[in-house]
């Protein structure tokens, strides 16, 4: 028997990472599985206790994939985007969530939403913001 997913798994790189303050809060008990991913086209800056993605070609950060359980998946994405201010169309966003290819283990390649910083927030940061070296956000 073959379970249908409701919708695009997510690509994590901040506070919901394993780990982090914010990943036992929304996704312990509401995910299939949680895997290690990569994502190209983007930079992290630090943010006040978070990180923020930024498009950039050159750049790739580190993550996870999260496969969230489909019976979770509804109030799960809800969950997020209240998490991150997103409300698509609204111009106060600081995130904006979009699709993005995520790169497996072995290069395989898979479609994830991800929480890029909105344009305005992204031009403050690529002005005066703080960037993550390495592309692995880690506060400790």
């Amino acid at each position: 028997m073959t379970v249908e997913r409701p919708g695009l798994p997510f690509f994590v790189y901040g506070t919901l990472r394993p780990g982090q303050v914010n990943h036992d809060r929304f996704l312990r008990g509401r995910t299939e599985s949680e895997v290690p991913a990569r994502m190209r086209g983007a930079v992290l800056y630090e943010g006040p206790g978070y990180p923020y993605a930024v498009a950039d070609p050159g750049g790739e950060i580190r993550g996870e994939l999260v496969i969230p359980a489909a019976a979770h998946y509804e109030a799960l994405l809800a969950a997020l985007d209240e998490l991150e201010d997103y409300a698509q169309g609204d111009p106060a966003n600081l995130y904006e969530r979009v699709a993005r290819e995520v790169l497996l283990g072995r290069g395989r390649a898979v479609r994830a939403w991800v929480y890029l910083a909105a344009e305005p927030v992204a031009r403050r940061l690529r002005a005066t913001g703080t960037l993550v070296p390495d592309g692995d956000w880690a506060p400790w």
